[in-house]
């Protein structure tokens, strides 16, 4: 070839460009969509619109009441919807991988389609059910002639607790589903033999192959489930304040920037440290 010819990186032959300038570009990208906004928000938490210190904001919000709440409400509903999340999501996807049925291989494609599905929609159809003019209210309601129907739990935290787990069970039973299908089977063939019985044959041998798997899809719905907006909005749970929702009413209802930046990196900081977390199990779980 001639020598003049460019080269594979686009540079004349015999001319080396540092490969520190191919990374230049995406990182220019990365700093003006993602870092640029981010500083912004810390530096907004920082600069109260009324003057005063730097951390005036935070010790404020700090100190506020409804901050420790929302942050007690935001905290044990993502836990408790991981832990839901985790029992019912095992449970499915046992049955799913070992239990012949028909259709179980159809099931399995659904879940990768429900994984795409936006979470308002998922509590809009709980709405339809449970909800003040629901079907299930409608159904009581002709059947005894009362003016009104028995569930009102939706705009409560358990109605916000049920619409996660609805939701957020197939993002366990995914890595559940995918770790089953490498499990040896000719281990549960040999326990079988053996005569153990199918709930000893789970605690001894599923679960143990199972367990990265389990941290790894529970890590990744509590990251997701600390940040859930649209459920506890669409939930129309008046009562029911996480960071969040915190968040949206400092920043839209009272146009409170500074406090909202302050809450804003208060959930950011918890979803990095929590992110860091995700990726850690995962990579011991080979995901």
């Amino acid at each position: 070839m001639d020598g003049a010819t460019a080269g594979l990186d686009g540079a004349p032959a015999g001319v080396r460009v540092p490969r520190g300038v191919w990374a230049l570009p995406p990182v220019v990208v990365l700093a003006l969509v993602f870092l640029y906004p981010l500083a912004l928000v810390v530096q907004q938490s920082l600069s109260p619109e009324n003057g005063g210190g730097a951390f005036d904001a935070y010790a404020s919000v700090f100190a506020s009441q409804g901050f420790r709440e929302a942050l007690g409400t935001t905290v044990w509903l993502a836990v408790g919807a991981t832990a839901g999340c985790l029992v019912l999501g095992f449970v499915l996807a046992l049955i799913i991988a070992f239990v012949p049925f028909p259709g179980a291989r159809g099931v399995a494609k659904f879940i990768d389609v429900f994984l795409s599905f936006p979470s308002f929609l998922i509590t809009l159809a709980l709405l339809f059910v449970y909800g003040t003019v629901g079907m299930a209210n409608g159904l009581v309601t002709d059947l005894t002639g009362a003016a009104e129907g028995p569930f009102r739990f939706l705009t409560t935290p358990w109605g916000v607790l049920l619409a996660e787990i609805t939701y957020f069970t197939p993002f366990v039973m995914r890595p559940l589903l995918a770790a089953f299908s490498q499990l040896d089977t000719a281990q549960l063939e040999v326990a079988a033999g053996l005569g153990a019985r199918p709930a000893r044959i789970v605690r001894q041998v599923i679960l143990p192959e199972a367990l990265p798997a389990l941290a790894a899809g529970g890590s990744l719905v509590l990251v997701m489930c600390l940040n859930e907006f649209g459920i506890v909005l669409f939930t129309g749970a008046k009562d029911v304040t996480t960071l969040p929702m915190l968040i949206y009413g400092k920043a839209i209802l009272e146009s409170d920037y500074a406090a909202a930046c302050v809450v804003a990196v208060v959930n950011i900081a918890i979803s990095v440290g929590l992110f860091g977390l995700y990726r850690t199990v995962g990579k011991r779980a080979g995901a």
